[in-house]
């Protein structure tokens, strides 16, 4: 499957790099994984970050959307992929998304009522993203 991770912004501090960087390795085994980081400077453009998304299935990452389990979103992975288009996981800034790209969007996920830091809701994704697809593809990490 095709992922296409578009996030306002890098993550910033070290812990966040290093996370980041190793579950990006780890989801890179099961998917074709591509990242586009805005800049800060977008962060309220939405013509710029929906053009930055192309054709795919669009995912926002938003507070108030519904949540799911890792198991959940193994299903929800599987399920998208059979439409045999890349799916587009969007994190917004500090501030979240602009209106017209959460309304653009196709899904909508929230990772927690909890707020998290920028930096580590990126890491969230792309562990979330990699449980997802060891509980799909069967591995030991889920467990």
């Amino acid at each position: 499957m095709k992922l296409h991770l578009v996030t306002i912004g890098k993550p910033k501090l070290a812990y966040a790099q290093l996370g980041w960087e190793d579950y990006l390795k780890r989801l890179n085994r099961f998917h074709q994984v591509r990242v586009t980081h805005l800049a800060d400077k977008w962060a309220n453009d939405s013509d710029k970050i929906i053009a930055t998304t192309g054709t795919a299935h669009l995912v926002a990452l938003v507070i108030d959307g519904p949540q799911l389990s890792s198991h959940e979103l193994a299903a929800f992975l599987e399920k998208t992929a059979l439409e045999g288009r890349e799916l587009c996981f969007i994190i917004g800034g500090p501030d979240g998304l602009p209106q017209a790209v959460i309304e653009k969007a196709q899904t909508k996920l929230s990772f927690s009522k909890l707020t998290f830091p920028h930096d580590l809701a990126m890491v969230i994704l792309l562990e979330s993203l990699y449980r997802a697809s060891s509980i799909t593809a069967g591995t030991p990490y889920h467990h």
